[in-house]
């Protein structure tokens, strides 16, 4: 429990400065009713919390307690981020996992809340995911508690509207995904949003051919095209929208 409050300590506050920094150094000019637009990501992002909480169990029960080594740890962080890849794109490839993924994709004016403007339901698919990488490697709960801190931390990083220096992003994402990047993935032409699914390690776009560099910020569009713009701006209609007829 001590674990869990510090580590939503550490998201709150890393919201907290790149909100601010959005600010600052926004990478789009949005409009002003700001705070009014992320309420329904802050209200997904509580359930996203809640429901990872609950899951917590599953994950402490097939998790070793055990004394691991140092390159046992970072084998496990990798798998885990390989099969965080894995169920990126069976989100956008199977047709169940794509009408709850488009919760997260429908948004218009990507920022740092929609880094967790996530459906319950795609929450309890990412954590089936982790589960066989924590039994298979062996991870260590404490090593599993570092890496989804590092990925929650990016995760915000990445959705942020920060403007950052092309040649800055370019060096940082022949390791890790950036922001630049992720904002093609949000893209509403489908042969961009079906790209750049990595989670933390870009490597693995780059190993099975989802990867794309190019990013155009004057002509980037974020969202669909076929949601009601009414119900991807309410609370309800985000959680319906998995069980609505498209």
């Amino acid at each position: 429990m001590v674990v869990m409050s510090v580590r939503i300590l550490v998201l709150v506050a890393s919201c907290a400065v790149l909100w601010s920094l959005e600010s600052v150094v926004p990478l789009y000019r949005y409009r002003k009713d700001r705070l009014r637009r992320a309420l329904p990501n802050v209200a997904l992002t509580v359930l996203v919390l809640l429901m990872n909480l609950a899951l917590s169990f599953a994950t402490a029960t097939v998790a070793t307690s055990a004394k691991a080594t140092w390159l046992k740890v970072v084998i496990g962080i990798v798998a885990l981020d390989f099969f965080a890849y894995l169920a990126h794109v069976t989100l956008h490839k199977l047709p169940l996992g794509w009408r709850f993924h488009r919760v997260h994709h429908c948004e218009e004016e990507v920022d740092v809340t929609t880094a967790f403007r996530q459906h319950p339901g795609e929450t309890v698919w990412r954590v089936l995911w982790q589960l066989p990488a924590i039994v298979i490697f062996g991870v260590p709960l404490w090593a599993v508690v570092v890496y989804l801190t590092i990925s929650s931390l990016n995760a915000q990083l990445e959705h942020a509207n920060v403007r950052v220096p092309e040649r800055l992003d370019r060096m940082l994402r022949l390791l890790f995904v950036t922001p630049n990047m992720h904002k093609v993935h949000h893209s509403r032409q489908q042969t961009e949003t079906d790209t750049n699914y990595a989670n933390i390690f870009s490597v693995w776009d780059r190993l099975f051919g989802t990867y794309t560099r190019r990013v155009d910020f004057e002509t980037l569009r974020y969202g669909l095209g076929d949601v009601d713009d009414h119900a991807a701006r309410s609370f309800r209609g985000l959680m319906a929208m998995p069980f609505r007829a498209k």
